[in-house]
Order: structure tokens, then C-alpha cells, then sequence
């Protein structure tokens, strides 16, 4: 079952409260929504944690904690998806949003040089930057609806599996 799957591998609720990045949002983080993990409150969790995977912004946590706060999702999922995009999958997934936007606007893809500079970084603003952009929030969209769907899904077709085989134990 996806409840016994997921609960394995979430922080627990005293690790993310003592949190140093998280104390702004004090008390709203003893909602007892936040930490109940059901079919609706995953999928939505894994909804805003993939929505905000896909934001080329520093603190995606901090974004993700004030939705699922504010949607009364799980919280520990919500940042735990996030995490999709971590420093060693961030290059090829922004790349693929920047295809991405390159492709719906009908752009010709630039190939660059990455530098870890203030000037490359402006410059690059206003040459791969629309496409780049415009790529992450469709990849933000398309990936958290997707993704709240697909859990969703899994969530319905192992509670079935599950009431088939009880069922099958009583006979």
C-alpha cells in the first residue's frame, strides 16, 4: 500500500518543526492536517511539491511548506518532492524545461557554456532566459497535475487490491 511506502521514507513531523528554515512559520506547523497521510492529502502533497521542483528559485521548501499550509496537505511529502530536483538532477531537468519552452516558442535551441557568473547569468536573462522560463512553468503545471493524478491512481488501485484480497481471506 502507497501509505506504508511513502511513511517509510517522509522526515518526521519533529524533524521538519525544529527545522531552522521552517520556524517562520511557527504554530501553523502543529496543524494536524499537515501530518495525517491520506489518499487526498498525498496527492495533493505531491501535486505542490512537484509544481515547485520545477521553479528555477532559490527556497523552494519555504514555497512548498506556505502551500501545503495553506491547502492543509502533507507537509513532510510536499518537501520531500520537492527534493526532485537536488544538484545532481537540476542541470538535465532545467535543460529539458528550457527545450521545452525553446520547442512552444518555436525558438532555435542556443547551446551555451554554463558560468557560475553575475554577468553570464543577466546576459543569459534576456537570450535563453523567455524560453527557460516560460519551460518551467509549463514543466511546473503539466508535471504537478500529472504527478496528483498518478498518485492519486496508484492510491485508488492498491486500496482496491487491498479489499479484494481481505474479501478473498474471509470466503
Amino acid at each position: 500500500m502507497p501509505k506504508k511506502f511513502i511513511r517509510r521514507y517522509l522526515p518526521s513531523h519533529i524533524t521538519i518543526r525544529e527545522s531552522k528554515y521552517l520556524r517562520i512559520f511557527g504554530s501553523l506547523l502543529h496543524e494536524p492536517n499537515l501530518w495525517h497521510l491520506n489518499r487526498r492529502s498525498a496527492s495533493g502533497a505531491f501535486r505542490i511539491g512537484l509544481f515547485f521542483a520545477f521553479w528555477p528559485v532559490p527556497f523552494q521548501m519555504f514555497f512548498s511548506t506556505a502551500a501545503a499550509i495553506i491547502f492543509r496537505v502533507n507537509l513532510p511529502l510536499s518537501l520531500a518532492t520537492v527534493w526532485l530536483t537536488n544538484p545532481l538532477t537540476m542541470p538535465p531537468i532545467f535543460y529539458g524545461a528550457y527545450l521545452v519552452g525553446s520547442t512552444v516558442l518555436g525558438t532555435e535551441v542556443d547551446y551555451f557554456a554554463f558560468e557560475l557568473s553575475w554577468s553570464w547569468l543577466i546576459e543569459s536573462l534576456s537570450t535563453i532566459g523567455p524560453a527557460f522560463i516560460l519551460g518551467c512553468a509549463i514543466c511546473s503545471v503539466f508535471f504537478g497535475v500529472l504527478g496528483y493524478f498518478s498518485l492519486d491512481w496508484v492510491w485508488r488501485v492498491s486500496v482496491m487490491r487491498a479489499w479484494k484480497a481481505r474479501k478473498s481471506n474471509n470466503k
